[in-house]
């Protein structure tokens, strides 16, 4: 589906709709100058001088769907809170079509980052496990999605809101749409007839255990491929790039070579354009590819950020990628 090997054509992805279902988050940021040290303990004081606040966890994979110009619907839980009206706003605000479950007995998912001098120095977590009933809500609802959309995206953050991950994955495919999921802890069997999980390298090691050379890694991918019924499995490698392992064939995308700023939300980036563009009929290879480029852009970024078709396309059409 590449116009030429250097040029994708992204207006393909006009018509895509992506059902982006997981945890959503609602990421703070605390910027400010640190100029002393508390006379209290032997910390920083960081003097606050802006806020700012951003999609996170799968409200990011979301964003990310529609910067590529696809479109995307959210299903999420969140609390009953200040958190889930800002977090609504936003998603409002990037086009995103948000259905959001709400649990009053839960507060929204939120992570504070306090960054001074360029760098995060503290980072404060707020959430709580959705109850069995909004999850059974969730269910249903997801049931009712799935018949619009073109493929699923499961963003597994651990949080709980994906407790019932085996039984959407089979309602999707009885429903012909491919399941693309980034996972979440050492359990993969729940993951089970899914088309594709992008674990990065730490998560499939927990997994499969450590490995000696590409060759033992080819095997222990392609074990465990075949083990939970993928079409594909693709291990992201921080500097070592990325891997896809399908039936087919093996391929490798290198690291791109940029100044890495914060490696935080770059999964989201990667599962968001892999799914768009698979769900626009590019073949694996240019999806991954493709993928691996806008990955590359977003860790040069501060915090969960998106990479844009303008972006994309330039970085593609030059020699960085």
């Amino acid at each position: 589906m590449l116009l030429n090997a250097m040029c994708p054509d992204f207006a393909e992805l006009a018509s895509v709709r992506l059902l982006v279902v997981g945890d959503a988050m609602l990421d703070r940021y605390w910027f400010g100058e640190v100029s002393r040290i508390s006379p209290e303990a032997p910390v920083p004081v960081v003097k606050i001088e802006r806020q700012e606040e951003r999609l996170g966890g799968a409200a990011n994979v979301a964003k990310n769907v529609v910067a590529l110009g696809a479109s995307a619907a959210l299903l999420s839980v969140v609390g009953e809170d200040e958190a889930a009206g800002s977090l609504a706003h936003l998603l409002a605000d990037a086009g995103i079509d948000a259905h959001l479950q709400v649990d009053a007995s839960i507060e929204t998912t939120v992570k504070l980052r306090v960054i001074g001098r360029q760098q995060q120095l503290l980072r404060v977590d707020f959430e709580t496990t959705p109850s069995h009933e909004i999850l059974n809500a969730k269910l249903a609802e997801f049931s009712r999605l799935i018949s619009g959309c073109d493929a699923v995206i499961l963003s597994d953050y651990g949080k709980g809101g994906l407790t019932h991950i085996p039984e959407m994955i089979r309602l999707a495919r009885e429903a012909e749409k491919s399941v693309l999921v980034d996972p979440k802890g050492d359990d993969f069997s729940r993951y089970r007839g899914a088309t594709v999980i992008t674990p990065n390298k730490s998560e499939f090691r927990a997994v499969v255990g450590r490995w000696l050379n590409e060759e033992e890694l080819a095997e222990k991918a392609e074990a465990l491929r075949c083990q939970l019924g993928l079409e594909a499995l693709l291990i992201t490698r921080s500097e070592e790039g990325m891997s896809l392992f399908t039936e087919a064939h093996v391929r490798h995308e290198a690291a791109i070579a940029r100044e890495v700023f914060d490696v935080s939300g770059a999964g989201d980036t990667v599962i968001a354009v892999l799914a768009a563009l698979r769900a626009a009929r590019f073949s694996w290879s240019d999806a991954v590819h493709v993928a691996n480029c806008a990955a590359g852009i977003v860790v040069g970024k501060l915090g969960a950020a998106v990479a844009t078709q303008e972006e994309l396309s330039a970085a593609l059409a030059s020699a960085s990628c």
